[in-house]
């Protein structure tokens, strides 16, 4: 009876389970009984009401063979699992997911690293599962985690932990394609799920050999290498994917674990993985979201301003790699941001450099100190490499708008700036600043190509580079020459000038010239004075140096060039003129080696500008004073006097004219040939601003007056015995300084006054004057309604008003512009 009984019960059992026993063999090294399991399948698909039971069933067997270490059964059960799932796709599938993800998520907690691999090879074919309908419910909360701890794996076995390593990033990178095209799935990108996605595929990036590959969009990586998966190849691809992916508003969740596991690894210093990093990044996300990887590095840098030199160094240089990529697409609204953060920290870095400097002295280890600033140093050049090459990426429009900002930023010492005190920093501070943002304006402007110059070099920009030209300071001067060159050279003629010579045949050097347009033409009849006295204050500089004499000579070559008509070339010969003459006059005692540089600029320029306008005279007379030079006072021309240990002269003898270039010689030689050589005999005198004051150079009010070019015959002889012209009087005249200290305390008693006086007092006061004003007006009124003297000599009485005695038109006083 109890066998009976049994074979009785048999039957009775469902015919699910009965399907799913079936697929299982007594020996489990036969495999799954395929013949069984298209049975199983066919009756899963005919009846998909089924399909959750079966599911729960088989997850049941899966559990107890686990539990058993029966891991052949197991693998039939998976395998079991993948072939339903691909099989089945109807809406009954979704409670089946649930119970192969509980399996899965089974093998997963398992410490066996073959059914963790098993597990995520099966979870991965799940996620190449199009799903009709996405899931309300369904979480991968324990899948982040337990594959993010699978691809930090740390088993003793080498080969076993890549095995790991490879099947953690395998799921991970199921998780991104089951839940990034989600919609209901966008919990993955909250920060708790990408504080473990985005580390764990850096840890096995980090591994990576070839670091320079990495990170370019044309070099996808070798996944399979020696018939082995490489985890970082692999982990690189999925952090590519995953990037791809971003949407505008996940790109901070995104880039923000990547910043913080940077800093937790110390990877700043060296940087190449970070750089490599941001390179992979720029490259993978789409180019409208540049700007918020850039402002997440801009915002990094802020936080990390009192971390070490050399990782502030590293994140600025990973922030030139982003915004050079960025700067070939849309930078968006960050392109003021990004130069502003950075001259922030320029100034900062300056700030401890300062600092550290003033503690040498009290400081046990100067090497230290010294240490310090030197990586300082590496700072700072990084955040001009960075400004430069950002800027000169930009497009001209952009770039003008940036030329106009770093401009902006340059401090002047002793001059309120709102970006620093200059005062605090001190005069060194200040330098070391003005000097980074020079040459950055330099990198900047490199390549810069403007069609008119008044575009490129608006008076908001040229007054305060020309003040910083007036510093005492030879270094800053030739920033500023560089940067003008950058800027007027729209032809890349500089280059074959090589230097401060006299060029035999100008013709043979091919200079590109084209037709000075009218824009130009108006832009150096407004700025055309200003850039002469400045060149003419520049030579004068005792402080100068061979390159400034080279790039004076230049700035003069390129102006005839680009910029020089009739009347320019007449102003520059006048300009040359006075600068030899301001040598022999040597008012300021200047050393000798000056003023013979100043002899050979005016030799090397002339020289030039004559052959360059091609007019044989002017040409003769140059090169006659040159040859006469050569013999008997070498030192006048470049090539002698710039040579190392060149002998100086005691003096320069003024009554040589032959070995100087006189203007009644070059009037004469230009006469008939369009120019106006009247204006020759007019000696250049500089233009009087107030950059002086605004620079703090030494005053040098005894060497400049008002510059009037006054015709021989435009006005009479009386007007020129009206007022006699003193040196105190162009003293008084330039000298406000006073005046202006005088209204500024004026004005603040008047904002004190009505900050702090009663209402009442302020009343009567505008009261008061008010009252004089109506009594000016009456005043005025009654002197304009009378009307004027009549020569009839009659006095009449008319509408209450008294008619005064006629005078005589002769006897009448008129002003004496009335006059005819």
């Amino acid at each position: 009876m109890p066998a009976g009984v049994c074979g009785c019960c048999g039957p009775l059992r469902p015919r699910y389970k009965r399907l799913v026993d079936n697929i299982f063999p007594e020996d489990p090294k036969d495999g799954l009984s395929k013949s069984d399991m298209e049975k199983l399948t066919f009756y899963a698909v005919s009846a998909p009401e089924k399909l959750d039971r079966i599911g729960e069933y088989l997850a049941e067997k899966l559990s107890r063979d686990v539990v058993r270490h029966r891991y052949g059964y197991v693998v039939i059960a998976m395998e079991a699992l993948d072939q339903l799932l691909m099989a089945c796709h109807s809406q009954s599938i979704k409670p089946f997911v649930e119970s192969f993800l509980r399996m899965v998520a089974k093998l997963l907690e398992s410490r066996e690293p073959d059914l963790q691999v098993l597990g995520t090879n099966s979870f991965v074919k799940f996620a190449n599962i199009e799903e009709d309908t996405p899931s309300y419910h369904r979480r991968y909360d324990f899948f982040v985690s337990q594959f993010s701890a699978m691809c930090h794996s740390t088993h003793e076995d080498p080969e076993t932990r890549t095995r790991i390593r490879v099947a953690g990033i395998k799921g991970l990178q199921g998780v991104v394609r089951k839940t990034v095209n989600d919609e209901l799935q966008a919990i993955i990108w909250e920060p708790q799920h990408m504080d473990k996605l985005i580390p764990s595929m850096l840890f096995n990036m980090q591994d990576s050999e070839d670091l320079d590959r990495a990170g370019h969009p044309s070099t996808p990586s070798v996944v399979v290498q020696d018939g082995e998966e490489n985890p970082a190849a692999l982990a690189e691809n999925c952090f590519r994917e995953l990037l791809g992916r971003a949407a505008y508003g996940n790109m901070n969740n995104a880039v923000r674990p990547v910043l913080v596991h940077l800093d937790n690894h110390g990877l700043w210093d060296p940087n190449e993985f970070a750089v490599s990093c941001f390179r992979i990044i720029m490259y993978s996300i789409q180019a409208q979201h540049s700007h918020h990887v850039i402002q997440q590095v801009l915002n990094h840098l802020d936080t990390n301003n009192r971390n070490t030199p050399r990782v502030r160094a590293g994140i600025v240089q990973v922030l030139l790699e982003t915004v050079a990529i960025a700067a070939k697409g849309s930078v968006g609204p960050t392109v003021l941001e990004v130069f502003n953060t950075l001259l922030k920290h320029l100034r900062m870095s300056v700030d401890l450099e300062l600092g550290e400097s003033s503690r040498r002295n009290s400081s046990s280890s100067v090497s230290s100190v010294r240490g310090k600033e030197s990586d300082e140093r590496i700072v700072q050049n990084a955040i001009i490499q960075t400004i430069g090459f950002f800027g000169g990426n930009l497009p001209d429009y952009q770039r003008a708008e940036v030329m106009m900002f770093i401009m902006g930023k340059v401090p002047v010492y002793g001059t309120p700036c709102h970006t620093l005190d200059t005062v605090k920093i001190g005069h060194q501070g200040t330098k070391r600043i003005q000097t980074m943002l020079l040459s950055s304006l330099i990198m900047v402007t490199s390549g810069f190509k403007s069609k008119s110059m008044a575009a490129a070099l608006p008076s908001s920009f040229l007054d305060p580079l020309f003040s910083i030209s007036l510093m005492e300071d030879s270094e800053l001067r030739q920033l500023v020459l560089e940067i003008l060159h950058n800027i007027i050279d729209r032809h890349d003629n500089r280059a074959k000038l090589r230097g401060i010579r006299i060029i035999p045949n100008v013709s043979a050097l091919k200079f590109k010239r084209e037709k000075i347009s009218k824009q130009d033409i108006t832009f150096m009849k407004k700025h055309g004075q200003q850039l002469y006295r400045h060149i003419y204050l520049g030579c004068k500089e005792e402080d100068n140096v061979h390159k400034n004499f080279e790039l004076l000579f230049t700035t003069l070559a390129i102006l005839t060039i680009e910029l020089a008509n009739e009347e320019v070339v007449i102003d520059l010969i006048r300009l040359s003129i006075a600068l030899q003459e301001m040598v022999l006059a040597n008012e300021e005692n200047m050393p000798m080696f000056i003023r013979c540089g100043i002899m050979a600029l005016v030799a090397a320029y002339l020289n030039f500008l004559s052959k360059m306008i091609a007019h044989l005279p002017l040409c003769q007379h140059v090169s006659k004073v040159i040859e006469l030079r050569n013999l008997d006072t070498p030192y006048l021309l470049p090539e002698h006097i710039f040579r190392d240990k060149c002998q100086l002269p005691e003096s320069l003898d003024k009554d040589d004219r032959q070995v100087y270039f006189q203007a009644s010689d070059m009037a004469e030689c230009l006469t008939g040939q369009g120019y106006n050589v009247e204006k020759l005999s007019i000696p250049y005198v500089p233009q009087v601003t107030d950059e002086d004051r605004l620079s703090r150079r030494k005053s040098f009010v005894d060497t400049i007056s008002l510059q009037v070019d006054i015709m021989s015959n435009s006005l009479p002889v009386k007007s020129l015995l009206a007022e006699e012209i003193t040196f105190e009087t162009l003293k008084k005249a330039i000298d406000t300084t006073g005046l202006e200290e005088q209204e500024q305390e004026k004005r603040r008693q008047v904002m004190e006054k009505f900050q702090k006086a009663p209402f009442e007092e302020i009343a009567a006061h505008c009261e008061s004057k008010a009252n004089m004003l109506h009594d000016r007006l009456a005043q005025i009124f009654e002197l304009t309604i009378r009307p004027p003297p009549s020569p009839s000599g009659v006095v009449s009485i008319s509408t209450g008003h008294t008619q005064h005695p006629s005078v005589p038109v002769y006897e009448m006083k008129f002003p004496d512009l009335f006059v005819y």
